[in-house]
């Protein structure tokens, strides 16, 4: 099978290059892509068999590289950091889909599906896991040490981070600490009514008190929150909208 990677991350992708050359997967790899213009350009020139797709690029996401990719015929093998998707779109029927850092024998088990599953139903599991990603706004799953956390983002006032580890402060007191750096979250916490107004923080809009002009958002229960002068606009233009 003829396949490319398509990875933001040159590491995961030499690890990914490694892992198949172990298993000795009867796999070309064509190239390697880190974002969806390369990917778009090599997929188009190449045509590949199958492709491993990382969800976020450097451009854009994994969906914009299938929409300018739509009249290609070819099998998509997620590959992602975000268990939460994973897990919910696994339930959903996407069977085909590989967690970061890749496992060896997950890894097997998925060549061997893509090898035998059908274009119709690849395009099938592709638009579950699309319609996960962009609307299940509703909880995230939390990885942690020895179980899966399961928070209602409703419940969620806010996500705190601190030299790679992400704390989820919730209204019933509760905290989640997680091995993950707070981007790792953010689109989904943005779709569902979060902002980030520091690189460290982002706040759900709706357990905020007021806005202290001279840079400080207050949470209903005390808490403080910086504003940093970069993301000021952008915090009031949603501030405001959401207080009107």
């Amino acid at each position: 099978m003829k396949a490319l990677i398509i990875e933001d991350k040159e590491y995961i992708r030499k690890g990914l290059i490694n892992l198949l050359q172990l298993i000795e997967a009867d796999v070309n790899v064509l190239g390697e892509c880190e974002s969806v213009k390369e990917a778009v350009i090599v997929a188009n020139a190449c045509k590949p068999d199958f492709v491993f797709l990382d969800i976020n690029l450097t451009d854009g996401t994994a969906f914009d590289f299938l929409e300018q990719t739509k009249n290609l015929s070819f099998k998509v093998l997620f590959i992602t950091a975000y268990e939460e998707h994973a897990l919910k779109a696994l339930k959903m029927g996407a069977v085909d889909y590989l967690l970061k850092p890749v496992d060896i024998d997950e890894l097997k088990v998925a060549l061997t599906k893509i090898s035998t599953a059908s274009i119709t139903d690849q395009k099938k599991q592709v638009n579950v896991v699309k319609q996960v990603w962009n609307n299940d706004n509703s909880n995230i799953v939390l990885s942690l040490h020895d179980s899966f956390q399961v928070i209602d983002l409703n419940e969620l006032m806010y996500c705190e981070s601190d030299k790679g580890y992400t704390t989820f402060f919730c209204n019933n007191d509760k905290k989640h600490m997680v091995s993950k750096t707070i981007k790792e979250f953010e689109q989904q916490l943005t779709n569902a009514n979060f902002i980030r107004p520091h690189q460290s923080f982002m706040v759900n809009l709706k357990y905020i008190d007021k806005y202290d002009k001279s840079g400080l958002i207050h949470l209903k229960n005390g808490k403080q929150i910086p504003v940093s002068s970069r993301k000021k606009e952008s915090f009031l233009t949603s501030f405001l909208r959401l207080k009107k």
